[in-house]
């Protein structure tokens, strides 16, 4: 077990906005059509065999184009903010065999994976969960019922939460699926969205499939929601409640166990929610460890520190306090990011010149080159620390005249203030991936970035190659780390690791949800 990752179960309390007013944008891009039969019939090894009716696409403009087809589609309005928080299931024997599972019910939870999911009992024991949604296969529903414990409630089992449909790729190793299947298994690798097998469209079918589960999720009663399914599934049930499409699939990482957050406001005019995404897989591990992002080894990184906030502004209202030294929260924030940062060898931290990023940066980089000198003849191994003009917002962000303090204040801002952000960040985001592109092209390499909340969000959206309509649908909390993987090189797409990681501030973090009787804003 490394350094960083003997955490103890109270370390894996998350924590929670105070209101969630974060708006679902619209998207200026075009998607291509998605052509889609209105009526499956999905075969499975399990004994789910059942017709599953897909809604229709939207209707094709003058060009033959769906222009943001998932995100046209709306989801049913909500008249009090939801929280929903969606687990995946703990390790499975086919997981563990690296067998090709799909929807077929043949795997049970390992002793690992029923340890992951009590792990994920005790980080939920004290949330107030009003329902629980499960997908029907054993190894979800077991881990639904070690999470739900002894709570009286029933849980909802629903068959559209069940994982991706493979059909005869199901109980396959992958060395047998790519023996086998040939070009057919290297499209899966590959162009997951436009592989057919057995006359299915898999992950278009799943992105159809998910979208049918929100609507019984949201209008369902209840406030505060958990749905423990699959990974695949809970990818599609993430992009599809932003209105991202299936070229996201394996794109938004779901580890076992995996934690990821979604809040739901109701739209002032009566239309499709405001959402945002709290965060994105939060792990009973370390998220640093090493391992593959979908299903790739990936030996670039880099990994978004959000740096605490400074003496004079406790609440992170105040843009212009930039100077000031960390107040005492930020200081243990940015120990115990640096202590989390030992599971991996970082070769260059990048900041702003603002001096919270600064002492963030400084105290990992005192950790980093202390980290191989625990022998009695070790040499300190050097660390290079950069100021980067690009990561400076601090004169962006003292034109606004939102609350900062409050999430998703981005969604309201002044729109010179957001094309400004949004300019500077692809800016920045080049910096790091040229930053990424210059280092060693054998073994791990990875870049730290420390910067406020709102450029890292932005950069977040730049590596998703988003628009700046959607810098609303995320949220950071000082002291969290997001991990974008690069299985491809750094010219390849970025595999999102976690968003908003903060298991690792231990008591310092808040639970992911409270009572709220009498409390509207949670």
């Amino acid at each position: 077990m490394s350094s960083a990752t003997a955490l103890t179960s109270h370390l894996f309390l998350l924590h929670k906005t105070n209101d969630f007013s974060h708006r679902r944008r619209r998207s200026s891009c075009r998607r291509p059509i998605v052509k889609q039969s209105r009526l499956h019939l999905v075969k499975s090894s399990s004994s789910l065999k059942e017709e599953i009716k897909v809604p229709p696409p939207p209707a094709a403009n003058e060009w033959g184009e769906v222009p943001a087809s998932w995100e046209s589609i709306p989801l049913p309005p909500v008249t009090a903010a939801k929280r929903v928080v969606l687990v995946r299931h703990g390790q499975s024997t086919w997981n563990a065999e690296g067998r090709i599972q799909g929807s077929s019910d043949f795997s049970v939870l390992t002793q690992k994976g029923e340890s992951q999911a009590e792990t994920s009992r005790l980080m939920l024991l004290d949330d107030s969960f009003d329902v629980c949604f499960s997908s029907p296969l054993i190894r979800s529903k077991r881990t639904a019922e070690i999470i739900w414990s002894s709570r009286e409630e029933e849980i909802i089992t629903d068959s559209n939460l069940r994982e991706i449909d493979l059909f005869s790729f199901q109980g396959l190793l992958k060395n047998e699926g790519k023996a086998k299947y040939g070009a057919a298994f290297r499209q899966w690798q590959i162009d997951a969205p436009n592989f057919n097998i057995d006359g299915h469209y898999p992950v278009r079918e799943l992105w159809a499939r998910a979208r049918s589960c929100w609507t019984k999720i949201l209008t369902h009663e209840s406030r505060s929601i958990l749905v423990v399914a699959h990974n695949a599934v809970n990818q599609a049930l993430v992009a599809t409640a932003i209105g991202l499409g299936t070229e996201y699939f394996r794109i938004l990482l779901q580890s076992n166990c995996g934690v990821s957050v979604l809040d739901f406001t109701p739209d002032p005019e009566g239309g499709s929610p405001q959402i945002c995404v709290n965060r994105l897989n939060q792990t009973p591990s370390s998220p640093l460890g090493s391992g593959s992002s979908a299903g790739r080894k990936s030996s670039k990184r880099i990994i978004l520190v959000t740096h605490g906030l400074p003496q004079n502004d406790v609440e992170g209202r105040d843009p212009s306090s930039a100077d000031a030294r960390m107040n005492i929260l930020a200081m243990i924030q940015a120990q115990k990011t640096a202590e989390l940062l030992l599971d991996v060898k970082v070769r260059t931290i990048v900041s702003s010149s603002s001096r919270t990023a600064l002492e963030t940066a400084d105290a990992i980089s005192k950790v980093q080159e202390a980290a191989d000198c625990l022998g009695a003849d070790c040499v300190p191994r050097y660390v290079e620390s950069k100021q980067i003009p690009d990561l400076d917002v601090g004169s962006i962000l003292k034109q606004t005249k939102q609350d900062m303090a409050q999430p998703g204040w981005l969604r309201g801002s002044e729109d010179h203030v957001v094309q400004a952000l949004w300019d500077q960040s692809r800016a920045a985001w080049g910096s790091l991936v040229g930053e990424l592109s210059n280092g060693t092209s054998e073994g791990e390499d990875v870049v730290v970035a420390v910067g406020h909340p709102a450029l890292n969000i932005a950069i977040m959206g730049h590596c998703l190659n988003l628009t700046k309509e959607w810098l609303g649908s995320f949220h950071l909390d000082a002291g969290s780390i997001t991990v974008v993987d690069f299985p491809d090189g750094p010219t390849g797409n970025g595999v999102i690791r976690c968003i908003n990681y903060t298991a690792h501030l231990g008591r310092w973090s808040i639970p992911i949800t409270r009572s709220t009787i009498d409390d509207e804003n949670f």
